[in-house]
């Protein structure tokens, strides 16, 4: 079994920042990629960015520049870090990782279960 658990959201004015972290723990082998993801109100689920093995990172066009994901590979944890906040970064956003729990190289989807980022005018 594994987990995602999300901390660090909350209230925030525009123009200010805010950093979550994710801890995953369980069964975890090794780690993939992990990321973010964020759900507006009424709107669909969306990829933030993710981080690769590597370092590597990707981030959707609207936060570029304002968020930087990191991780610690040995914890394993993950790290949003998000600066300039807008109203419309307002969200529950979801810790994701790819966790493997053996060593045959299958790798799994695990979710956190959110937190809520609110920015205020």
């Amino acid at each position: 079994q594994v987990q995602l658990v999300e901390s660090g959201g909350g209230l925030v004015q525009a123009g200010g920042s805010l950093r979550l972290s994710c801890t995953a723990s369980g069964s975890i082998f090794s780690t993939n990629n992990m990321g973010w993801y964020r759900q507006a109100p009424g709107a669909k689920r969306e990829l933030v960015g993710l981080i690769t093995p590597g370092d590597s990172t990707t981030y959707v066009d609207s936060v570029k520049g304002r968020f930087t994901i990191s991780r610690d590979i040995a914890k394993p944890m993950v790290f949003l870090q998000m600066s300039s906040l807008k109203l419309e970064d307002t969200a529950v956003y979801y810790c994701y990782a790819e966790i493997a729990s053996d060593g045959l190289g299958r790798y799994w989807d695990y979710w956190g279960q959110g937190t809520q980022v609110t920015v205020s005018s």
